[in-house]
């Protein structure tokens, strides 16, 4: 459950820093609505990710990574979507805003995952 808590806490952390960093990409609401965000950016990246990397493998090879970032690009999309539908309050402009967004939340959550020691690979000698 710790690890679910921070996990959703580093999502809304990626997100906030998206918005401020990435002109386009705007958020209103409160803390806890952004930690609502957060939580169902995690559920279509655990859900909806694997599916669309599966059925973009041939790009991803063939880009040599690089279409991952559009998957991404896709996710935020889908969660900016439903943001709108459940009224959250984060936006999007367009497809470069949402882009640039969606590399932003991956380098930020990218570095403070690096930050953060995990007990579990602590133990497994990772």
């Amino acid at each position: 459950m710790i690890r679910f808590l921070i996990r959703l806490v580093v999502n809304a952390v990626a997100i906030w820093a998206a918005v401020q960093l990435v002109p386009g990409l705007n958020y209103v609401g409160s803390p806890t609505s952004l930690l609502i965000v957060a939580l169902v950016f995690g559920v279509v990246n655990a859900l909806v990710r694997p599916l669309l990397l599966l059925l973009t493998c041939p790009f991803i090879i063939l880009t040599l990574g690089l279409f991952v970032l559009v998957v991404n690009t896709i996710l935020l999309s889908l969660t900016v979507w439903l943001s709108g539908i459940w009224d959250l309050g984060l936006t999007s402009t367009g497809f470069w805003a949402t882009f640039l967004g969606a590399l932003v939340i991956s380098i930020v959550s990218s570095v403070i995952n690096l930050l953060i020691k995990d007990d579990n690979e602590e133990k497994h000698g990772r």
